[in-house]
């Protein structure tokens, strides 16, 4: 990416698993989230670090994420707000762990999750574990609008991924050199993966009620655009060279 970022790096040995976390105007969320994932991966094997990448916040989040005191974590800052996917992409290019994992900066991902997230794609020798939200807390308009998303997103690509729009993933690292980073790519990363070749498992985890903030997404910006970018990921997928093909790097 081109770059309207600045970043805070500690300087830790390379940890099993790395989480990003974007996040925009989360003033209320970011702090209590990040004590959630510290505690949720405290005992776990390799270690891991923690990503916050604020997507140029007009409200006090980068302030509140510079105030966090633990080597754990790290801090991106987007100097402009360029969208959750490009967060999200700021997060892979500092990563370093072996996996990485993601979370929406909401809050309504737990983070609990991760640990038997990690040890799935481990087990089953998979290069990708996404979530499937159970029993999700949100209004009717928004569960609506992503299963008709959902399905036509499906028709479009080929592809069969049950809750494309759940923002909590487990990643092998190395897979994601191969992902173009583009407005909307968070939404349709299990079927990029697998459009390189990769390996895709699903697994159901828990969803909660937003308890601080207000959400950035409706309708308009999560509907309509995702059915319009349906079509350039079915471009994509025709056209891509898949990573079977070259060789993966593990």
């Amino acid at each position: 990416m081109t770059s309207p970022i600045a970043s805070t790096t500690a300087h830790l040995e390379t940890p099993r698993l790395s989480v990003v976390v974007p996040a925009y105007n989360e003033e209320e969320n970011i702090v209590p989230l990040a004590d959630e994932i510290i505690a949720a991966l405290a005992s776990l094997s390799g270690g891991f670090e923690l990503i916050l990448v604020d997507d140029a916040s007009t409200d006090s989040t980068a302030r509140v994420i510079g105030q966090i005191k633990n080597p754990q974590v790290r801090a991106v800052y987007h100097r402009i707000n360029c969208g959750q996917s490009a967060a999200i992409g700021s997060g892979f290019q500092a990563a370093r762990g072996e996996w990485v994992a993601t979370l929406d900066g909401d809050g309504q991902n737990d983070p609990a999750d991760l640990p038997a997230m990690l040890e799935k794609a481990i087990h089953d020798s998979v290069d990708c574990v996404t979530g499937v939200r159970r029993k999700r807390q949100d209004n009717f308009i928004r569960r609506f609008s992503s299963r008709v998303a959902n399905g036509f997103r499906n028709w479009i690509t080929g592809d069969q991924v049950s809750d494309s729009g759940c923002g909590i993933r487990v990643v092998r690292r190395a897979a994601l050199r191969e992902i173009p980073v583009f407005n909307g790519m968070h939404r349709f990363l299990p079927t990029l993966l697998r459009g390189q070749g990769y390996t895709v498992a699903e697994t159901t985890v828990n969803h909660r009620e937003r308890l601080r903030g207000t959400s950035k997404y409706g309708v308009h910006n999560r509907l309509w655009r995702g059915i319009r970018d349906c079509f350039g990921i079915r471009w994509y997928l025709k056209r891509a060279v898949r990573s079977d093909r070259l060789g993966k790097s593990r």
